[in-house]
């Protein structure tokens, strides 16, 4: 026994729909230059289109009627391409940079380091602090929560304490968040 063939989908494109693709017995049109026109049977704003040299573009398919606009499609496609690429320019991808300590840092390189810091928060960034202990240090593990303390002090009006120092075997690890 055979089974009854189905009708394929339509294809979904991307996009609004335009001219014949609009398939319903009124819309809401705007003409060009903004001009509301009310509920108008979809055959007379296609005859509209096309006496202006234009394309009858869906803008709001889901209201009722669904709202239609007068535009070159071309130009409408290229100005919502160039908007896409402007909002992707602007976005910023958070990094988390790492920032590696010993217990028993030297106050100049401390200094060090906390510049570099200093400029991984003006970027946007996070940064991880991770603090490692070798050999006897392990013994001393209060003097690297003192480092880190010292640490959140200088750091205290720029950023924030994501994650509280903690210890992952022999190193311990901290993160900072931008304010």
């Amino acid at each position: 026994m055979r089974r009854p063939m189905k009708a394929a989908q339509p294809v979904q494109k991307d996009g609004p729909r335009i001219n014949e693709e609009i398939r319903v017995r009124e819309v809401q049109l705007i003409d060009a230059t903004g001009h509301n026109h009310g509920p108008t049977p979809i055959q007379t704003a296609l005859e509209m289109a096309q006496a202006a040299g234009l394309d009858l573009v869906e803008i709001a398919p889901n209201s009722a009627p669904p709202v239609a606009k007068l535009l070159d499609y071309g130009k409408y496609k290229y100005q919502a391409q160039k908007k896409a690429a402007e909002a992707r320019k602007k976005q910023h991808v958070v990094e988390i940079k790492e920032i590696k300590l010993r217990p028993m840092i030297d106050d100049h390189d401390y200094d060090v380091k906390m510049r570099s810091m200093k400029r991984f928060f003006e970027e946007g960034d996070k940064v991880k602090i991770t603090l490692r202990f070798r050999g006897r240090e392990m013994a001393h593990q209060e003097l690297g929560y003192q480092l880190l303390n010292r640490v959140k002090g200088d750091i205290g009006p720029i950023a924030k304490v994501e994650s509280e120092p903690r210890f992952e075997g022999r190193q311990m690890v901290m993160v900072l968040a931008p304010r």
